[in-house]
């Protein structure tokens, strides 16, 4: 018997990729500290630690509720791994659990700072359809436009003070 892959399992991911003036040791603590995590995402009792258990609590802007992770890969200062999921996560059309894995990846750019990659992973393509379907069909309902990832990532280049550029 021989097992054949559906393509009903395939996954998508979103990514984004900035460069930032600080240096990578600066940016992992806006990343792994939980004051300065919650000064640019939010509140969180994170502890980068293998098999760690932690939790986000969404504010009322990001649609309320609480996200529940598990640290599933440290590497620091180039790289931290962690599942996502919320606690009231909807399920696919097949019934499945909306679970996914936010990466961070740290890289020391020429000038001394830090190209920081983000990879949210683990989208059922059929979701990720329908969320850019919504977003063309009702921009202030979900809105994926740069700027407002601009106004949602100032804060953390307040916290490791700096400019960021985001790439083409």
């Amino acid at each position: 018997m021989t097992y054949e892959a559906d393509p009903n399992d395939a996954t998508e991911s979103v990514v984004l990729e900035c460069d930032l003036p600080e240096p990578p040791a600066k940016v992992w603590k806006a990343l792994t500290e939980p004051a300065l995590l919650a000064a640019w995402l939010l509140p969180n009792d994170i502890r980068p630690e293998p098999g760690a258990r932690f939790a986000f609590q969404a504010d009322a802007e990001a649609g309320g509720g609480t996200i529940e992770c598990e640290v599933l890969d440290v590497d620091a200062p180039r790289l931290l791994r962690y599942s996502w999921r919320a606690a009231d996560a909807g399920r696919d059309a097949r019934d499945r659990a909306l679970d996914s894995v936010v990466t961070f990846v740290l890289a020391e750019t020429a000038d001394g700072g830090t190209h920081l990659r983000l990879i949210h992973d683990g989208f059922p393509a059929d979701a990720l359809q329908q969320v850019a379907s919504l977003a063309m069909a009702t921009p202030k309902v979900v809105s994926l436009d740069r700027e407002r990832l601009r106004r949602r990532a100032s804060p953390i280049t307040a916290t490791v003070r700096g400019g960021l550029r985001w790439a083409a």
